[in-house]
């Protein structure tokens, strides 16, 4: 009768039990953190180039409009929809470069610490002026 009674009171896991559960999550854990980091730092970098290619747009239209490239990032506020985008790689607005010489251009993000290492793509503008 003794034992029948100690067996209805104990409820709950053993401690091994709890253990093995945080085991098994730890290395579920290691298996899926790199994927999803490394997942986050192509997006960042995609995002990184897709701003650049819409900067290198509104530089090309308002070289067409004023006959010469601008080199100002902040010029180019109002043509990108009020403001300029953050680039993810060095989470400011001024994470961009742009280069002119003569009747070209050149537009291309800057890397930054949150995207690893990669190389952004360089966008290269032409204008004749005519």
């Amino acid at each position: 009768m003794a034992i029948d009674r100690f067996a209805k009171k104990r409820k709950g896991f053993t401690l091994i039990e709890l253990l093995v559960v945080v085991l098994i999550l730890g290395i579920l854990t290691a298996i899926a953190l790199p994927s999803y980091l490394s997942s986050v730092q192509t997006g960042r970098q995609g995002a990184a180039n897709s701003n650049a290619r819409a900067l290198a747009t509104a530089v090309q239209a308002k070289a067409i409009a004023s006959g010469s490239y601008d080199t100002t990032l902040a010029d180019f506020t109002t043509d990108m929809g009020g403001a300029i985008p953050n680039n993810p790689c060095t989470a400011t607005t001024t994470g961009y470069a742009i280069t002119a010489s003569g009747t070209t251009c050149t537009v291309k993000a800057s890397t930054g610490t949150n995207c690893g290492t990669w190389t952004p793509t360089t966008f290269t503008l032409g204008y004749t002026g005519e």
